[in-house]
C-alpha cells in the first residue's frame, strides 16, 4: 500500500495540509462527477488547484460490473477517489425499484473501495446519505444514532446499501490501515438538480409541479402525504465544499453529518415555494391538496452538524431562500431548452 501523505493532527483526525497545496499532483477519480453534486465538486476541485481529475462516464463505465472498478482504477491511477456515483430517488422510485436501489447502490460502491484498497490508493471518500438513519430518531440525528433502528421504510433498501460503505470503510481501517471516511449529507438541492417528477427529490419537484401549473393556467396542485414531516437541506454548493474540507483535513473511521441546521416542514417548503414561484400569490390564486392516502416518508429529518465544524471546518454559508431563488431561476432558464 501507499504510504499516507497527509499528516495527522495530535487527535488523528484532522489533516495540517494547506487547502492550496493538498491538490497539487494528486490524481483524482470521482465517480458520479457528471452528475449534479458532481458537477459542482469537479468545479471546486479545479479551483482548489487539482488538475488531474478523472470522471468515469456511466456510458463507457458501469460500475456495477464486476470487472469496472479495477478498469476505472488502472486508467485513472488515483491517489485519491471520491465516490459520488449513486441510484438515488425520491419516495415513488425508491417505492418502485427498491431491488435495483439496494443491488445497484452496493455493487458501485463496495467493489470499488475494495479495489482502491488493493491498488493502494491514498484516501477513499464514500458519500452516504441521510437515508441510512433510522426512521425514528432523536432529532437532531447525531451519528452516533445510525443503529438504533430499522431507516424509514419507503427508502431502507437505498439507505442500507449505502450505509455498507461505512461498515466497510471502518473494517478496512481497522484491519488494513485503509485511510477510507464516510460522509452523511442531507437532502441536496440547487441549479443543474434532477426535475424529472419520476425521480426527483422533493425540492425540485415542488418548483416544476408550481410553475408547470401556472403555464397551463392549473391552480391547483395535489402533494403526497399532509406536509407534517420535517426535512433539512443543504445547497449543492455547501456540499461540495464541505466533501474538499473532508478530504484535505478529516482522517478517522468516525461517520460524519453534512447538514445546513435548519429544518422545515414539507407543509412550509411547499408554502415557502409557492410564494417565491408565484402560484400562491393572490394575484394567481393557486392551492395546494394533500394526499394523505400518499406516504409522508420519515417523520422527521434535521441533523447534529456540530462534527462537521470540529473536525475540518466546514459550515454551511447558503441562505435557505437565496438557494431555492437561484434553483427557481436556474429552472426557469432551463425548463424549455
Amino acid at each position: 500500500m501507499q504510504s499516507q501523505k497527509t499528516s495527522l493532527a495530535h487527535n488523528g483526525t484532522v489533516s495540517d495540509d494547506k487547502s492550496s497545496n493538498y491538490w497539487k499532483n494528486r490524481r483524482v477519480c470521482v465517480t458520479g462527477g457528471a452528475g449534479f453534486l458532481g458537477s459542482f465538486l469537479i468545479e471546486k476541485l479545479r479551483a482548489h488547484g487539482a488538475d488531474q481529475i478523472f470522471v468515469p462516464l456511466e456510458e463507457e463505465f458501469d460500475l456495477t460490473q464486476p470487472s469496472t472498478p479495477q478498469h476505472v482504477l488502472e486508467i485513472s491511477k488515483p491517489d485519491v477517489v471520491i465516490h459520488l456515483a449513486a441510484l438515488a430517488g425520491g419516495i415513488g422510485a425508491n417505492r418502485a425499484r427498491p431491488a435495483e436501489f439496494f443491488y445497484k447502490n452496493i455493487m458501485m460502491g463496495v467493489p470499488l473501495m475494495h479495489a482502491a484498497w488493493e491498488r493502494g490508493v491514498e484516501k477513499f471518500v464514500a458519500l452516504g446519505t441521510i437515508c441510512a438513519y433510522p426512521k425514528f430518531t432523536t432529532v437532531p440525528f447525531k451519528e452516533e444514532d445510525l443503529w438504533n433502528g430499522y431507516p424509514e421504510e419507503s427508502n431502507a433498501p437505498y439507505g442500507l446499501a449505502k450505509k455498507m460503505l461505512m461498515v466497510q470503510a471502518q473494517t478496512y481501517r481497522e484491519q488494513y490501515g485503509f485511510n477510507a471516511i464516510y460522509l452523511l449529507p442531507v437532502n441536496l438541492y440547487g441549479p443543474r438538480d434532477n426535475f424529472n417528477l419520476q425521480t426527483s427529490h422533493v425540492i425540485p419537484a415542488l418548483i416544476r409541479k408550481c410553475i408547470e401549473a401556472q403555464e397551463r393556467g392549473e391552480k391547483e396542485v395535489v402533494l403526497w402525504g399532509d406536509g407534517s414531516a420535517t426535512r433539512e437541506f443543504l445547497y449543492v454548493e455547501d456540499a461540495a465544499e464541505a466533501i474538499i474540507l473532508a478530504t484535505e483535513r478529516y482522517n478517522s473511521s468516525e461517520p460524519v453529518n453534512l447538514g445546513s441546521g435548519s429544518e422545515i416542514s414539507i407543509k412550509d417548503l411547499a408554502n415557502l415555494i409557492g410564494k417565491l414561484t408565484g402560484f400562491l400569490d393572490p394575484g394567481y390564486g393557486g392551492h395546494f391538496v394533500w394526499d394523505a392516502s400518499k406516504p409522508n416518508g420519515q417523520p422527521r429529518r434535521a441533523l447534529d452538524i456540530s462534527k462537521a465544524e470540529a473536525y475540518f471546518g466546514f459550515r454551511a454559508r447558503m441562505p435557505f431562500e437565496d438557494g431555492l431563488r437561484r434553483t427557481i431561476e436556474w429552472y426557469r432558464e432551463h425548463s424549455l431548452k
